[in-house]
């Protein structure tokens, strides 16, 4: 009993304390034992459980949009398979972790659920549009168009960080995305299970968002606004703005001092931040300590 507590307790801390990219793990694993057990449940009641596609997956046509139009978010988080949430999860655990230390947690959720509703409509619109796709009857599940969309945003936002291809062949993000997009381009058409047309609707998000990265004004700063205020309106309270706390004398001269020692402890953090940045360019993220890598997750969730 003691060990189970353990375990629970640590899964506990790992969803509370591991980021945003560690709570998308955790909710797609948890998905996908709910449809397994549902689906074992079925199977041994002698009940069709075609169901559960209806329910958590993306039917690829108009009708099916109209009468399941859910089926854009819940077949982002949904998988029937486990080797392909497997693979999905492992990509999502490498190239989640290092954008998130760059975006911070609520961009990575931003990009997660845009590029997986953009891949969605993406192959909605090509089952429709391409006589050879509209006979085939699809159900589109799986996290792979959000996943793609983190991939493409950390290439193109840090398109000279360096990876190890299969750990021995050292290779620059940016081309092992040109690789990974070349695939999904050249398999296009192909009835190999696999929506390739979400992918690189996934992939156009990911390149905007690392081009608009910094922009107050982007889709993903309007989108992460809208429910910020969605939010706020729910909870019937406006959300305050983080405030420097300034301490003030009545000389008149202690609050300039404040100022000035904040601007430059905030000009310092950022000049830390900028060199371990170059460090990743250079030598990639697993080259930085941990100090570094705590003090970078620690500024993505400040900033």
């Amino acid at each position: 009993m003691q060990n189970n507590n353990t375990i629970l307790e640590e899964l506990k801390f790992r969803f509370n304390h591991g980021g945003m990219f560690m709570k998308l793990i955790f909710i797609n694993v948890a998905v996908f034992v709910a449809i397994s057990l549902l689906d074992v449940f079925g199977r041994l009641s002698g009940m069709s459980t075609d169901w559960l596609k209806l329910v958590f997956g993306l039917q690829a046509n108009f009708v099916g949009l109209i009468f399941y139009p859910w089926g854009l978010f819940t077949s982002i988080f949904a998988h029937f398979n486990v080797i392909h949430l497997l693979m999905n999860l492992l990509l999502l655990y490498f190239v989640g972790k290092i954008l998130e230390q760059f975006f911070g947690p609520k961009r990575l959720l931003t990009i997660y659920l845009l590029g997986g509703i953009a891949g969605g409509i993406l192959e909605i619109f090509a089952h429709e549009i391409f006589p050879l796709l509209a006979n085939q009857q699809v159900v589109v599940v799986g996290a792979s168009g959000s996943i793609m969309a983190i991939f493409m945003a950390l290439a193109f936002y840090r398109p000279n960080l360096q990876v190890m291809l299969f750990g021995v062949v050292p290779i620059r993000l940016i081309l092992l995305a040109g690789l990974y997009l070349l695939y999904d381009a050249l398999s296009l058409g192909l009835n190999d299970g696999t929506a390739h047309f979400a992918h690189i609707g996934g992939a156009i998000i990911g390149f905007i968002a690392a081009q608009q990265a910094h922009s107050a004004r982007s889709i993903f700063a309007r989108f992460e606004n809208f429910f910020d205020n969605l939010v706020a309106r729910i909870r019937g309270a406006k959300i305050a703005r983080k405030q420097p706390k300034m301490k003030v004398s009545k000389g008149g001269g202690g609050s300039r001092k404040v100022d000035y020692e904040y601007n430059e402890e905030k000009k310092a953090r950022q000049e830390k931040t900028d060199a371990i940045l170059d460090k990743i360019s250079k030598s990639g993220y697993e080259s930085l300590t941990k100090a570094e890598k705590d003090f970078l997750f620690n500024q993505s969730k400040n900033g």
